[in-house]
């Protein structure tokens, strides 16, 4: 992880389970019993904005975003896919991908809203060790 800021946490912490990771990005799953397959993606390099990176990097790291929001598709069948980049709280360049269901805690707010019912209903259950294994399947030629 590069460590140019030492007080952010995605400089100095992996920010979930790696899934996959290169020299520029990782892919790590978000610890969330109610959003099975949360993912972010991560850029290496402490980066504030999308704008900071060369479009290149840019063009790579959307690339990830949406082979791993492919994967998450495949493997949990959501009703939809919430892609959300802010880093208000984590000013280090990420993006959520968040599988969401009609019937999941939030839905229609964002996962990070208000909770509208209990959002009990089974999910798939998909090992780590299967999500990278998809995961590294689709970015298999990616650098």
């Amino acid at each position: 992880m590069g460590s140019e800021n030492q007080s952010c946490e995605l400089c100095m912490n992996p920010g979930g389970a790696i899934l996959w990771q290169s020299g520029s990005c990782r892919v790590v799953r978000v610890d969330d019993p109610y959003y099975p397959g949360f993912c972010r993606v991560i850029w290496n390099d402490h980066v504030r904005e999308m704008t900071d990176l060369e479009a290149s990097q840019q063009a790579l790291l959307m690339r990830v975003v949406f082979a791993v929001e492919s994967v998450v598709r495949q493997l949990f069948n959501p009703d939809k896919i919430n892609l959300a980049s802010f880093g208000n709280m984590v000013p280090h360049v990420h993006w959520h991908v968040i599988p969401r269901w009609q019937d999941d805690r939030h839905f229609p707010e964002p996962v990070w809203g208000s909770v509208r019912r209990e959002g009990l209903t089974p999910r798939p259950v998909v090992s780590d060790a299967v999500l990278a294994q998809a995961v590294a399947a689709a970015l298999a030629n990616i650098e």
